[in-house]
């Protein structure tokens, strides 16, 4: 007569050949959980990491769309027309094009409530050193003037690229920046008048004058073109420049 054994006295090798597929897997996963799930998240994170290497690309120019909506056509113009012209890779670099973005001190707008995010956007994107060229209407140009954010254009072209700045500099708009003022002071106390130091300077070329793409496209007012401060991405921005006014050179 055959000795009855538990299921406890068998050997590991034992209790494996006596269970069925379904079993084996449940055993599997009973003991070895944890190391499966960890063995999961490793293998995720190496193939993620190895995506991303061989999926990335470099941004070579951040630019921005505030208070101007383009057309299909124009983003191509603006966007793909630049890609072939520098015959970029676009396997290795992209074109950042932000749109969407409005400023407006008129709570009439329509497009008033964008007004804070768009505010948020600029600052992180100047910050993050992730905004190159601005093209903006005269309310936008005029609160990047004010704030600082864009460069001395007749200095940079002078400095960097003599016969552009030949080419553009009939075409080159003059705006104020403000350098100090009690703004702040005026809005807690109303009665004080308003004081501020301001600067003027060359800060963006009217597009309307001199790029081919912004005419074609219609606008009823102007757009300029402004380059940021900041930016790491000097000579790329220049050659985008070069590339909406080539026309006139």
């Amino acid at each position: 007569m055959s000795e009855h054994r538990s299921l406890e006295s068998y050997t590991e090798k034992e209790k494996w050949d006596s269970l069925n597929t379904s079993g084996r897997i449940r055993y599997i996963w009973d003991y070895y959980k944890l190391p499966i799930v960890i063995a999961c998240i490793l293998l995720y994170m190496a193939g993620y990491s190895a995506y991303r290497h061989f999926t990335h690309k470099d941004i070579f120019l951040y630019t921005a769309l505030v208070n101007v909506a383009a057309g299909e056509d124009l983003t191509s113009r603006l966007v793909g027309g630049f890609l072939d012209a520098e015959q970029i890779d676009t396997a290795k670099n992209d074109f950042r094009l932000y749109s969407d973005w409005y400023l407006t001190d008129d709570p009439s707008s329509e497009y008033h409530e964008y007004t804070y995010a768009t505010r948020m956007k600029v600052l992180a994107a100047i910050d993050g050193k992730q905004l190159d060229v601005v093209l903006m209407n005269q309310e936008a140009f005029d609160a990047f003037a004010q704030n600082g954010y864009l460069c001395n254009l007749e200095q940079l072209l002078k400095q960097e690229d003599a016969d552009l700045y030949n080419a553009l500099q009939s075409y080159l708009i003059t705006n104020t920046e403000v350098l100090e003022d009690n703004a702040q002071d005026v809005v807690l106390d109303p009665s004080l008048e308003y004081v501020s130091e301001t600067t003027e300077y060359p800060m963006a070329v009217d597009l309307n004058e001199c790029s081919p793409a912004i005419r074609e496209a219609g606008f009823g007012s102007s757009v300029y073109l402004g380059i940021i401060g900041n930016t790491p991405r000097t000579d790329t921005a220049l050659e985008y420049l070069r590339y909406l006014t080539q026309a006139i050179e």
